[in-house]
Parts: C-alpha cells; sequence; structure tokens
C-alpha cells in the first residue's frame, strides 16, 4: 500500500506540475495580451480625436474651396459679360466713326476735285450733314458747312472751298484721334479682360486641385476612422474576454492547487499512519505475541461463531480497502464498522453490500461515458482547432493578397490622376499658345491690311496729281512726261508691295486655318483621352473601395477567429484539466473498482453462507481447515 500511494503522488505531482506550467504560459500570454489591448486602446481613442479632427478641417476647407471656386466662376462670368456687351458697343461705334470717316474723306476729294454740286446729291452728303450737327463746330464752322451742305447760291461756294475742306479735315483729324482712343481703350479693356480670365482660371485650376486632394484625403480619412473606431471596439471586446479568462484561469488553476495540496496533506497522513502500522506489526514485542496468538497451521477443530462470520467478512473487505489504493468509500468504512459491532443484523449488511456493487457498477459505467466523452470532445477540440488556424492563416493570405491589390491600384490610380493632371496642363498650355498665335495672326492681318489701305491712299494720291482721271483706280499711268514715268515706276513699286502684301494675308491665313483645325483635333484628342482615363479612374477607385472593404470584413472576420480559437484553447485547457485525472487513471480506477466489488461478493457469499439461528444461540460447531 505505501509503494501504491507513493506511485500515485508521482502521478499527482507530474499532472500538477504539467497543469501548473499550462496556468503559467497561458496566465502570462492572456496578461501580454490585457497589457497589449490596455497600452492600444488609449492610442486608438488618441487617433479616432486626431482623424476626427483632420475629417472636420478637411470639410471645413472643401466647402472653403467651393465657395472660392464659385466665386472666381461668377467673376468670369461677370467680367465675360460685360466684355461683351463693351465689345458689341465698340464693334457698333467703330463701325460708324469708320463709316463717317470714309464719308468725311470722300467729301474732301470731292470738293478738292470742285466736284461739290454732284457731291451734295450722295448718301455721303446725307451722312456729312448728320457729322455736322453732331460734331463740336463752333457756331461759324458749323453755319459755313450746314450752308455748304443745303446746297446755296454756287457763286458763294467756290471762293469759300479751301475753308470748308479745311474744317472738313480738322473735323476728320479730331474724328480719327478719337477713334484712336476709342481703339487704345478697346485694347486696354481686352487686355484687361484677358488678364483677369488668366488669373481667374488659374485660381479656378488651383482650386480645383486643391477639392480634388482633400476629396481623396477625405475618403482615406473616412476608411482609416472606420477601421480605427472598428479596432478600437475589437481591442476593447478582446480585452474583456481575455480579463474574463484570465480571472476564470486563475482562479481553476487557484482551486487546483488548494485540491492538491489538500490531497497531499491526506496521502502524508497516510503514509505516516502506514509507515507507523509497519513499525508497530515488525516491532519485536509484536512478533512474539502473534507467535503465542497464532501459532503454525495445522488442522483445528474451531467452533463457527457470529464472531468467526464478522472476522472472515471483515478480512475480504480489508482486502477491498487494501486494493482500493486511496479509496476510502464511507459506505465500506460503514459496513466495516457494523461488522465489529457486537449486535450484528446481516440483512442489513447484505443489503448494504448488494447496494454498494450496484454504485460501484453505476460509477464505473459513468466512468465509461466520461472517458468516451472526453476522448470525444479532445478530437473535436483538436480538429477544431486545426480548422481555426487553417482559417486564419487562409485570412491571412488573403488579406496580404488584397493589401497588394490595393497598393498595385493605389500606383495606377496614381499614375492615373497625374496623367489626366498633365493632359489638362498640356491642353491649357496649347490654348494658350493658340490664343497667342490668334492674337499675332490678328495683329499682323490687321498691319497687312492697313499697309495695302495705306499704299491704296498713296497711289490715289500720286494718281491725283499726274494722272486725275484715274485718281480713283489703283492703275500706272503711261504718259511721255519724265515725272510721270517715275511715278509710274514709284506706283509700280507700289503694286508689286501690295501682291506681297496679299500673298502674305494669304499665306497667314492658311496658316491659321490650319494652325486653328490641330488645336481643335488636339482639343477633341484631349477630351476623349480624358474622358476614357477619367472612367478608368472612377472604376479603378470602386474597385480599390471595394477590396479595402473587403479587408476591414476579412480583418474583422480574423480577430473573431483568432477569439474563437484562443476560447477553444482555454475549453481544451478545462477539458485536461476535467479529464486528464480520470483517462490517466481509467485502468488502475477500473480495476480497483471490479477488485472491489469481487471482495465485497465474497463476503456476501461468506455472510449469505451463516445460519443466523445458530449465530444468535452461538452453539453451532463445524470442522473446517483452516491455515493461519
Amino acid at each position: 500500500m505505501t509503494a501504491k500511494v507513493e506511485a500515485e503522488a508521482e502521478k499527482d505531482a507530474q499532472l500538477f506540475e504539467k497543469f501548473m506550467c499550462y496556468c503559467k504560459s497561458s496566465g502570462a500570454e492572456l496578461q501580454k495580451a490585457i497589457d497589449d489591448a490596455e497600452e492600444k486602446i488609449p492610442q486608438l481613442e488618441a487617433d479616432i480625436k486626431g482623424v476626427g479632427a483632420e475629417a472636420s478641417q478637411l470639410m471645413e476647407d472643401l466647402n472653403s474651396h467651393k465657395a472660392g471656386r464659385e466665386e472666381a466662376k461668377a467673376a468670369m462670368a461677370k467680367a465675360t459679360a460685360i466684355r461683351e456687351k463693351e465689345a458689341a458697343a465698340f464693334a457698333k461705334e467703330n463701325a460708324e466713326e469708320k463709316a463717317n470717316l470714309e464719308a468725311l474723306g470722300k467729301a474732301i476729294v470731292s470738293v478738292e476735285k470742285g466736284m461739290s454740286g454732284g457731291f451734295l446729291q450722295t448718301n455721303t452728303a446725307a451722312v456729312l450733314r448728320r457729322l455736322v450737327l453732331s460734331e463740336n463746330l463752333g457756331n461759324a464752322d458749323r453755319d459755313t458747312m450746314t450752308s455748304f451742305l443745303t446746297g446755296g447760291d454756287g457763286d458763294g461756294y467756290a471762293p469759300a472751298s479751301g475753308e470748308i475742306v479745311g474744317i472738313m479735315k480738322q473735323m476728320k483729324d479730331t474724328m480719327e484721334k478719337d477713334m484712336g482712343d476709342t481703339i487704345e481703350q478697346e485694347a486696354t479693356a481686352k487686355k484687361e479682360y484677358d488678364e483677369l480670365m488668366v488669373a481667374k482660371q488659374k485660381e479656378i485650376d488651383s482650386l480645383t486641385k486643391a477639392i480634388e486632394e482633400k476629396m481623396k484625403r477625405q475618403g482615406e480619412v473616412g476608411v482609416e476612422l472606420v477601421n480605427i473606431k472598428e479596432d478600437l471596439d475589437d481591442t476593447t471586446e478582446l480585452l474583456a474576454e481575455n480579463k474574463k479568462m484570465k480571472a476564470e484561469l486563475d482562479k481553476t488553476c487557484e482551486t487546483k492547487t488548494k485540491e492538491y495540496e489538500a490531497e497531499e496533506k491526506t496521502r502524508q497522513e497516510e503514509l505516516v499512519a502506514l509507515a507507523d502500522v509497519i513499525k508497530m506489526l515488525n516491532d519485536d514485542e509484536a512478533l512474539d505475541l502473534f507467535k503465542k496468538t497464532l501459532p503454525s497451521a495445522s488442522f483445528l477443530q474451531l467452533q463457527v461463531t457470529a464472531k468467526d462470520l464478522q472476522r472472515e467478512a471483515l478480512e475480504a473487505l480489508n482486502t477491498v480497502r487494501s486494493k482500493s489504493g486511496h479509496r476510502r468509500d464511507s459506505t465500506l468504512s460503514f459496513i466495516s464498522l457494523m461488522l465489529r459491532g457486537r449486535k450484528v443484523n446481516f440483512d442489513k449488511v447484505v443489503k448494504m453490500i448488494d447496494d454498494m456493487v450496484v454504485l460501484l457498477g453505476k460509477e464505473q459505467v459513468d466512468d465509461d461515458k466520461k472517458k468516451a466523452y472526453c476522448e470525444d470532445e479532445f478530437d473535436k477540440t483538436d480538429d477544431k482547432k486545426k480548422e481555426l488556424s487553417r482559417t486564419i492563416s487562409d485570412l491571412e493570405k488573403v488579406l496580404e493578397e488584397d493589401k497588394e491589390a490595393v497598393s498595385t491600384l493605389n500606383e495606377e490610380i496614381k499614375a492615373l490622376e497625374e496623367g489626366i493632371t498633365k493632359l489638362d496642363r498640356e491642353v491649357a498650355g496649347a490654348t494658350m499658345q493658340r490664343k497667342e498665335e490668334h492674337e499675332v495672326f490678328t495683329a499682323t492681318l490687321a498691319s497687312n491690311q492697313a499697309a495695302m489701305k495705306l499704299i491704296e491712299m498713296a497711289k490715289n494720291r500720286l494718281n491725283k496729281f499726274y494722272n486725275p482721271t484715274l485718281a480713283k483706280f489703283i492703275q500706272t499711268s503711261d504718259t511721255s512726261s519724265d515725272r510721270k514715268q517715275e511715278s509710274s515706276g514709284v506706283i509700280a513699286m507700289m503694286d508689286s508691295l501690295k501682291g506681297d502684301l496679299a500673298a502674305e494675308i494669304q499665306e497667314l491665313e492658311f496658316n491659321e486655318k490650319d494652325a486653328q483645325e490641330d488645336y481643335e483635333a488636339m482639343v477633341t484628342d484631349a477630351a476623349e483621352k480624358r474622358a476614357a482615363d477619367s472612367k478608368t479612374l472612377e472604376e479603378k477607385t470602386s474597385v480599390k473601395a471595394g477590396i479595402e472593404d473587403e479587408i476591414v470584413k476579412n480583418s474583422n472576420a480574423k480577430a473573431g477567429v483568432e477569439a474563437e480559437l484562443m476560447a477553444t484553447k482555454q475549453y481544451e485547457a478545462d477539458l485536461h484539466a476535467d479529464c486528464d485525472f480520470l483517462i490517466q487513471n481509467y485502468d488502475t480506477r477500473k480495476e480497483a473498482r471490479a477488485n472491489e466489488i469481487d471482495a465485497l461478493k465474497k463476503a456476501k457469499a461468506v455472510l449469505s453462507g451463516a445460519d443466523y439461528s445458530l449465530v444468535q444461540t452461538s452453539s453451532r460447531r463445524v470442522i473446517l481447515q483452516h491455515h493461519l
């Protein structure tokens, strides 16, 4: 019995040491997880505040940028409306001034040629009458011109023709000066308008770029905020679960420690008792006593009484107790106590033995069921752990692939955005260049046309002197006069210059047309490319958002599976604490229980074979062979 108790003590010590090792390792892991979560939660809360503040600032900046852009567009629209109105007024006024100057020029030529009579009947004369009334002339000049234009006595105007021509030339000079001022004002207004448009367009482009960047960042901040909040919720929930598991683990380990210490104390007491018994039985006085009271084996005539039956039944029960190891069933002890009593009711003892046999059988059935249950649960738990580990591994692979996809999409989106920005800059540069080229064309064309007109006026002036009859036409005169021949050469040179100017104007118009067509084609191609790139950008952004949602979902799923795996490991630990002793000692317990049942049945057989009437009178004598 001592050897068996010591073996059981060694086994229990090994089991207890393994269990305490599990308590320390699992407790350390849980404590580390708790410490990490408690450190992480304040950081996540601070991150939420910071990201929330950034989101609010981004919203304010977006509203400010959008309002500024709308103001710039409104200012451009207003300036454009005013410019169009001013341009229309200028065009109308300029046309009228040109018509007036042309009429005045014709009037001067007619009066200088002495053709005033026919001139007064023309529409040009009517225009001149209107000018006389509208121009700021002195009273005397206005009366002179009015008298001339109303067609008074012809003799009265010849001497005054020089005065009339002078008045008209004065009017022409004044009108040309006013016209020049008007053109200069128009050019200044147009230049200021163009500068305003360029500045506002730059402002709009800058604000648009800022809005796009802020909107992009706003989306990123929104996703980041959702992820941080979900991370905070998961961390808080995991912290609570870990604390709960830690408390349960501490409680279980403490309970197990107390149970082990109590059992170890009992076992030590048992070993001390066994040692005392051995010492007592091996004492010299005890051996002498046994020699006197227990002589060597021989055939004796013994009287079988109730005391003999009690002793044999007790020996059978003691066999049960010695084979049962550490088991100390109270019912068995009670049966032994009854058999040691002076007055014994064997019916009750037999019934108690029957009940004890039934109880032991039931205990064995319970052990069988629990062993099968434990083994089945261990298999299920192990399968579940493997399945959860595989799920975590699969989710990690999916997350890694999704993150790589998001990284690739970010690069592609960045390239598309940079391409669109570059394309817009190129279109803006081409537009600016086209405007500048068109302005150069317009200015050059106007200069060439003015030069042609000036050459024409010079030719007319030469013809007026050398060929009065041809003054209205741009032709050379064939005369024998040396001076007329010289004028013919000059006029021919002027015609050559006009031809060169006409050819240059034609070339300018041709180049302007080609440049405009190339520009329009470029703008069309750029618009198509921008639309295609924008559509691709939108699709990739949508795909990226979907993948990011999947990342969030898979991250949450992974955290949930990890928590479930932790709970499964805790369940497995609890299962070990509940089942390890039974599984490791199952065969020993089963054998001990079978020995108990066998011994109990032998005791019952001894008691059942008694003659109760003889036992009560103590008068029956039987010859037995008994080996002492």
